[in-house]
């Protein structure tokens, strides 16, 4: 509050005259101070809160100078020491390990994906696992074992397994669309080896021969139509001790000069084998020699 005096003089009298006195008031009062210590107030309050909360969470996460909680932040990365790690959106690593005692599991309500990216951000390789089926998408499969052996490998060409040998274990055994190649096939002991061909023609090929070995069994052969044993170049040898051919037909004696009755060993051209009835046009007759 300040105070002002003012001395005013009149003509002809030398002593002054006193004006009243005026007064000004200088600050904030009234309701407008009211309302600027409310706010002050309400500031202080609102500060004390929002610093309790921050010391709260603080302790509630677990906040240290390494990291959060069973969480370590370190040069090396993040490290999870205990408990579990759930992850809302997609997760961008380049190297994930488990714990030296634990296992890694991944779970997923839907499905787990992995995929690989080049350097513009294309997908290059795929692998999706989903409730009822687990999808791979890249150009070269490769699995190795745990000393760097390969176990199988697989192209957009061609398939290859890697050990020495494949079980196929399924009752129904296995169905090959095309063509296989293999060194060896062999059924498990004291199991029947079993090749057939439903609807079409099966046929074994070899640049050094094909070997049928039954070490303590029968070998059958049986077909709806023709069975044809074949040799471009060599001969063909029946070895054992005794050669069987039930079904063959019997000829019958007959007068001379009739044929009926009377079978033929016939050699085609091509050389081909087969026994016709004497007389009778077979499909080898044009240039056959019996």
């Amino acid at each position: 509050m300040v105070r002002e005096q003012y001395v005013t003089t009149t003509q002809g009298s030398s002593s002054p005259r006193s004006v009243p006195d005026s007064v000004y008031k200088i600050g904030i009062y009234g309701w407008r101070k009211r309302c600027l210590y409310l706010f002050v107030l309400l500031l202080i309050i609102i500060l004390v809160v929002n610093f309790a909360l921050t010391i709260w969470i603080l302790r509630v996460m677990w906040f240290n100078t390494e990291g959060m909680g069973h969480l370590q932040v370190n040069t090396e990365g993040v490290k999870l020491e205990d408990g579990e790690s759930e992850f809302l959106f997609p997760l961008y690593a380049q190297e994930i390990h488990s714990r030296e005692d634990h296992s890694l599991l991944v779970h997923s309500m839907e499905n787990v994906s992995l995929n690989a990216r080049n350097e513009n951000g294309d997908v290059t390789g795929r692998i999706s696992v989903g409730p009822t089926e687990a999808q791979g998408h890249t150009r070269n499969l490769l699995i190795n074992s745990h000393n760097d052996n390969m176990l199988f490998m697989a192209d957009g060409d061609q398939a290859v397994i890697g050990p020495d040998k494949l079980r196929i274990t399924g009752p129904e055994g296995a169905l090959f669309q095309h063509s296989v190649e293999v060194p060896l096939l062999k059924s498990e002991l004291l199991k029947d080896l079993r090749l057939e061909s439903p609807t079409r023609s099966l046929s074994f090929e070899a640049p050094k021969g094909v070997h049928f070995k039954a070490l303590a069994g029968n070998i059958e052969v049986a077909s709806n139509m023709d069975i044809i044993l074949q040799s471009s170049i060599g001969l063909l040898v029946l070895d054992a001790e005794t050669v069987r051919m039930p079904s063959l037909p019997l000829s019958e004696g007959g007068a001379p000069g009739n044929a009926q009755g009377l079978y033929e060993v016939c050699v085609c051209s091509s050389g081909k084998l087969f026994l016709s009835k004497a007389g009778v046009t077979s499909t080898c007759s044009e240039n056959q020699e019996c």
